[in-house]
């Protein structure tokens, strides 16, 4: 069993659902000590959703020498196992089938957790004296509501000037293959929610009564041409998909078929580009709204701005990773949700998510292949060594 394989195990075998770290930072803090890193835990949250964060660096021994800082990012909390009972083996209990690893967490993400610290040590054994700066930046709130997690980290490390050159984030976003896909950028996210004021009548007196639906249904067309167009952003993007505007529900009614609703009630989220900011977006819809005369309430929630890393000097030594270890051309996208990523690109210029393959993220029976564990820490070292013999001139 290799070294990562039973550190893989080790964490997953801990019940660590969102907040509850369950003693997994512990465990990797204690080897991450024994390599020289100095930890700090950070607490934060209400005493009923505690959240656990890890701060763990490594600086060279050598103060004055050209260093950069690579920072590993991930989470050690997990979402719910869902019925127990519907899981071929427990959820909590390592195990092996077919070439598989079983396991809550298996692949979101406590295999490529493992896979941090093993590479380092294997780094470290190979390069005793590196130029790089090594950080780890672990939390147990990225599948819960992520305001105590990664972005409390974050907000730590720039008020005392910390400052963050590489970043790689353990997010499972292979495919089909470990290492055919990494996410150099993610959409943000902001939702709406548009209450539409009416008044309320029986339906046989409408005259009576102003119908919300009917007064906004014009509004909303115009909205969903905007969207079918494409016409969000400013200007196209090679690295995103055009900005998505789209209706998640839509509330109006009584339940009673003879009376016209006083409101109307609508939620929608824009996923959206660089080419655009949350300003503009709600500057249009505005707009819209205003012209077609809609008598409304518009409340809106930002929860994540987009970002992007073009090619560089941190996707390049990924790119060659993967290539000189797996043979594959990998694919950059920016596809998918949003990740703690988010937060970490606020005070990093450089970061990419790197993982394991998502097909059975969240689900029953998680599971990960057991042949790419080591391939995904391999990865990881060989990106370690070329991003520091690259400081090395």
């Amino acid at each position: 069993m290799s070294r990562t394989l039973q550190l893989a195990e080790q964490l997953i075998s801990r019940p660590s659902v969102t907040p509850d770290d369950a003693g997994c930072q512990q465990i990797l803090g204690e080897r991450l000590a024994r390599l020289g890193f100095t930890l700090e835990t950070i607490e934060s949250g209400p005493a009923d959703f505690r959240v656990t964060n890890l701060w763990a660096v490594r600086r060279p021994a050598n103060a004055q020498a050209a260093t950069k800082t690579l920072v590993f990012a991930g989470h050690t909390d997990v979402v719910p196992t869902g019925p127990v009972e519907q899981w071929t083996s427990h959820p909590f209990t390592p195990t092996h089938r077919d070439g598989k690893l079983y396991g809550r967490g298996a692949c979101d993400m406590k295999t490529s957790v493992a896979a941090f610290v093993t590479s380092i040590e294997d780094f470290l054994q190979a390069v005793p004296e590196p130029r790089l700066t090594l950080a780890l930046l672990l939390t147990s709130d990225e599948e819960g509501p992520g305001v105590d997690g990664t972005v409390v980290v974050c907000n730590a490390l720039a008020a005392r000037g910390e400052t963050i050159d590489y970043c790689i984030v353990g997010e499972p976003t292979a495919v089909e293959r470990c290492g055919d896909m990494i996410k150099n950028g993610r959409r943000g996210t902001m939702s709406g929610k548009l209450t539409v004021r009416g008044v309320q009548g029986h339906i046989a007196y409408p005259h009576l009564a102003k119908n919300p639906v009917h007064a906004v249904a014009p509004a909303l067309a115009e909205l969903v041409a905007i969207n079918a167009a494409g016409g969000w952003d400013a200007a196209s993007n090679p690295y995103f998909q055009p900005t998505s505007w789209q209706i998640s529900n839509f509330h109006a009614g009584t339940g009673a078929s003879n009376v016209i609703p006083g409101s109307a009630v609508i939620d929608f989220n824009f996923r959206f580009s660089t080419e655009s900011t949350p300003e503009s977006l709600q500057q249009r819809v505005h707009a819209v709204l205003d012209a077609h005369q809609v008598d409304y309430t518009l409340a809106w929630t930002i929860g994540g701005q987009p970002f992007l890393t073009t090619p560089g000097e941190l996707v390049e030594a990924v790119q060659g990773a993967i290539r000189e270890e797996t043979g594959i051309e990998t694919e950059l996208s920016t596809s998918g949700g949003t990740s703690d990523a988010r937060f970490i690109a606020k005070i990093c210029r450089q970061v990419v998510e790197l993982g394991p393959v998502n097909a059975s993220i969240h689900k029953i029976d998680e599971h990960i292949e057991v042949a790419e564990i080591e391939t995904l820490k391999n990865i990881y070292l060989r990106a370690l060594k070329r991003l520091d013999a690259a400081l090395a001139g």
